[in-house]
């Protein structure tokens, strides 16, 4: 069955008003030279060149030897529903794709615009396909995501599967696959197993991060402590000021101070039986080993930590050298977010600060 050209749909080739880029009006083609075949049965009318135009895999059908001469030009197209065959014919002349068609037929689409390589369409299906995801129909779409190598949407079901499993595991789509497609079922809990050890290790990293700032904060407490004295401790030639307010880390500072207090006075700490005190020692121990001013430095016993270290000619291990060099990064890093939380905070002090005298001086007008 043979439709005619000016029946199968009346701006299939951008020629109506309303779709026509031209503002002077519609554009005229030849006679088509092609015909598309579909499943059921219909041909579809379409030029030779536009088709070639749009993809590499058409222009080597087209142009390809034929047996006999006076055959005719056909290109079947039998895969697909004949609305997504016109829908794809469509786009190859306007490079558009009503929501009418992308929502009937995204998933052919993807299919025809990977195997007939034509990019624009896959992206238009790949977005469309990636909005409208499902528990129902992930597994399928994720089955034709890997077919067609649509990595970004193979990754969004992936996702999707792994947040939802128990859902996903009571569709008809999951069971097909488990009867069907052992390879895709192994890569999809492989993905979750991986997600789940990636979630493990992101956990576990944070809370390290969290120990790193809190020893950094409490270096920056122990040198305030022994230089500038806090509410209840100071330096041993400074009394701590009796109307001290508390200072910005009041809470790790008051911790500190206690342990000062009974560092200063633990019968148990000389054979080494007090928990307390041994968290004191590394504490010095550690600022001792970040400190670089330990001539005039005012914590107990820095020097004495550096000094014994080069009599004994020891060096810290590598445990303790990492965790060294992981609170200076904390350090550093806290004190960069902290000036840049300032600078945006100025800045947003005198955005305000403008709005309010703009809207004061255009009140007194």
């Amino acid at each position: 069955m043979e439709t005619n050209h000016h029946n199968i749909s009346d701006d299939l080739y951008g020629l109506s008003p309303a779709t026509s880029p031209s503002k002077s009006g519609p554009r005229e083609l030849p006679e088509p030279d092609i015909h598309i075949l579909t499943r059921d049965a219909v041909r579809i009318p379409a030029h030779s060149s536009i088709l070639a135009s749009m993809s590499p895999v058409l222009e080597n059908i087209i142009y390809r030897p034929r047996k006999h001469r006076s055959s005719e030009r056909l290109i079947p197209i039998l895969g697909v529903p004949h609305g997504a065959v016109v829908a794809f014919t469509r786009f190859l002349y306007t490079s558009r794709c009503t929501e009418e068609h992308m929502d009937k037929y995204a998933i052919h689409l993807l299919a025809l615009s990977h195997v007939y390589l034509v990019p624009q369409l896959k992206q238009l299906c790949t977005k469309e396909l990636g909005q409208s995801l499902s528990v129902d129909n992930v597994v399928d779409v994720l089955q034709l995501a890997r077919l067609c190598d649509a990595a970004d949407l193979y990754l969004k079901c992936m996702k999707l599967v792994a947040n939802h499993f128990k859902a996903v595991e009571a569709t008809e789509g999951w069971k097909f696959v488990q009867d069907h497609d052992p390879y895709l079922e192994l890569d999809i809990l492989q993905f979750i197993d991986e997600l789940e050890s990636r979630k493990k290790r992101t956990k576990r990293h944070r809370e390290e991060q969290r120990l790193y700032l809190q020893l950094s904060e409490a270096m920056d407490c122990l040198e305030h402590i022994c230089t500038e004295g806090c509410t209840s401790v100071g330096p041993y030639d400074m009394e701590p000021g009796q109307k001290r307010g508390p200072c910005s880390k009041f809470g790790t500072c008051q911790g500190l101070q206690h342990l000062f207090q009974h560092f200063a006075t633990c019968k148990r700490r000389v054979n080494g039986g007090c928990s307390r005190c041994k968290r004191m020692w590394q504490l010095l121990r550690l600022h001792s080993s970040m400190c670089d001013q330990s001539d005039s430095c005012r914590v107990p016993l820095c020097r004495q930590f550096k000094l014994k270290m080069i009599h004994e000619k020891k060096r810290d291990d590598a445990r303790w050298k990492l965790l060294v060099r992981k609170v200076v990064s904390a350090k550093a890093i806290s004190s960069l977010a902290l000036a840049k939380r300032k600078r945006k905070e100025d800045q947003l002090g005198e955005t305000r600060s403008h709005c309010s005298d703009h809207g004061i001086r255009s009140f007194r007008r």
